[in-house]
This record gives structure tokens, sequence and C-alpha cells, in this order.
């Protein structure tokens, strides 16, 4: 008897069930950082099944040194440009920094705005067994949350700099109760981000929801990375667990520096650039200015 396995279909509207059905299939999930509407509409072209509307845009659009400083606003925009290129993906915002930590009510309140102003599918939040009650509190209101764990960059300070965690006994084991506290509240999926990777192989066959892994190895479920590394366009910092996969900085450089080269040198624009005038237009125009003044 011939059997057929169910495969995804890449032209579905990506949902949470989307994903776990993935996970039991064992089908990789690709997951792409996205800030803007192009960017949207070229997730969506290549078939990935997320965009994270992370607040790494603190860092790679708006400049700033670390994620702390991206508000709600910020992120509900980012959120609404994202949402008018995209229709296929299942659209993930993060929650900023001290949007969620205060109250239980706060963070309903700001996950809401993400859904309702921004567009957003679900939000993603960070931390593990210290945010599992919120968690709990945003799923039990019908809003779908993915979890992060691990190296968490909202607690940057904390952890005295971008460090890879998990590595002792006692580390691994609080990563590995972390996520278990997150699947217990009710997450659809849990990022790993900056652990070893046989720890996160270990995570992903411990809990039910699939894991989405940055700096986490191959054992997960599924691949998140921010566009800006993967293409090449922030050069400030890039992590040693990104794959530049092209070098879109070097490529802009030099369409700009050619762009200025050609205005310095006035062959841009060319007559294929410019627009014309009828000559009965342009002789009536020249006879305009050529009038003497009178009083």
């Amino acid at each position: 008897m011939q059997t057929h396995r169910k495969v995804h279909n890449a032209m579905d509207k990506v949902t949470i069930h989307t994903l776990r059905q993935m996970k039991t299939r064992g089908e990789p999930i690709s997951m792409l950082t996205a800030y803007d509407y192009p960017t949207a509409l070229l997730i969506d072209q290549a078939k990935l099944e997320m965009a994270l509307v992370g607040d790494t845009l603190g860092m790679v659009v708006h400049g700033f040194e670390t994620t702390l400083p991206v508000t709600m606003d910020m992120m509900v925009l980012h959120c609404q440009a994202v949402r008018r290129g995209l229709k296929r993906a299942l659209l993930v915002a993060d929650l900023p920094f001290m949007s969620y930590q205060i109250s239980p009510e706060q963070a309903k309140a700001n996950a809401a705005r993400l859904l309702a102003e921004g567009g957003a599918d679900a939000v993603k939040l960070e931390g593990g067994q210290t945010v599992a009650a919120t968690v709990r509190g945003l799923t039990e209101t019908g809003i779908a949350v993915m979890g992060h764990v691990g190296l968490t960059p909202q607690s940057v300070s904390a952890m005295g700099g971008f460090k890879v965690q998990g590595k002792t006994l006692e580390a691994a084991q609080h990563v590995l109760d972390d996520a278990r506290a997150l699947e217990a509240a009710g997450v659809f999926a849990i990022v790993l981000e900056g652990i070893p990777a046989p720890l996160a192989d270990i995570i992903t066959r411990a809990v039910s929801v699939p894991t989405i892994g940055i700096g986490a190895g191959a054992g997960c479920d599924g691949q998140v990375l921010v566009m800006h590394d993967l293409l090449g366009l922030y050069d400030r910092f890039v992590p040693s667990f990104v794959k530049q996969y092209a070098d879109l900085g070097a490529a802009m450089r030099g369409a700009f520096e050619a762009y200025r080269d050609d205005v310095r040198a006035r062959t841009f624009p060319a007559a294929e650039h410019e627009f014309s005038l009828s000559d009965e237009v342009l002789q009536a125009l020249r006879a305009h200015l050529d009038a003497p003044e009178t009083e």
C-alpha cells in the first residue's frame, strides 16, 4: 500500500498550527526579520514561514547601540509597514523593553496594540520562568505568544554583554527549565538564542512546540536571522553565527559612488532621463522671457 506524506503547501497562509505540524513532520521552519514594506514583499515571494518585526530595528534601522531605546510607537509603525506587504507568512512582533515587565495588564495592553494597530499575528517576549505568568495571561486572552530564552538582548546589562548562555550544567538546566515553563504557559514557539548546539538539540526534543534557533545550531526546528546581517547591511557588529548570503552594503556603496561620479561629470541625467517640451511651447516661452518688461 502506497502512502503519501502530507507536506506544507508553500502557497498556504502560515498559522501557528502550520508550524506545529511542520515540527511533527520534521520540516525546517525559516524566519527572517523585516522592518518595512519592500522587505515584507520579498519574504512572501521567497516563501519563508515567518517574518519578525524585531526590536533589533533599534540598532539596524535607527542606529541605537542596543535594543533598549525602542518604543511601542516605533514597533507599531514598523509592524504596519510590514503588514501591508505580508500576506502569507506569519507576522510576529517583539514586545520592546519595559513594555511587558511592569504588570500583566501592561503586557496585555501593549500586545493588543501590536495586533490591533500593527497588524501582527503574534507577539514575542524575552525571558523564561520569570515571565511565564505574563505569557499565560496573554495566551488565555487569546494572544499568540512566541517565547525567547538563552541570550536575551533586552537583559544584556544583567548578562554582562552578548555572551553565550547555558555553558555550565546549572546554566544549561536553567535554560531548559525556562523553555519548559514557556511551553506550559502556552507559547506556540520558542526562540533559542546564543546557546550551545547540544543544549538546543536537547530542548528541541524536550518541548512539543517548535524551537527557532539563532546561534543555537542546526538541531532546532527552524532558524531566524536579522535581515541586515544576512545581506551585509550592518557592519557595526556581525555575530559569528551569522552566514552572510550577500554583500549588499558594498554593492549599494558602489552604486552611490557611481551616481556621485555621474552627477559631478554631468553625465546623469542623460537625455533618456529627461522630459521634453514641444518646439511651439519652447519658442513661446523663450519669447516671453526675452520680451522687455513694461511699467
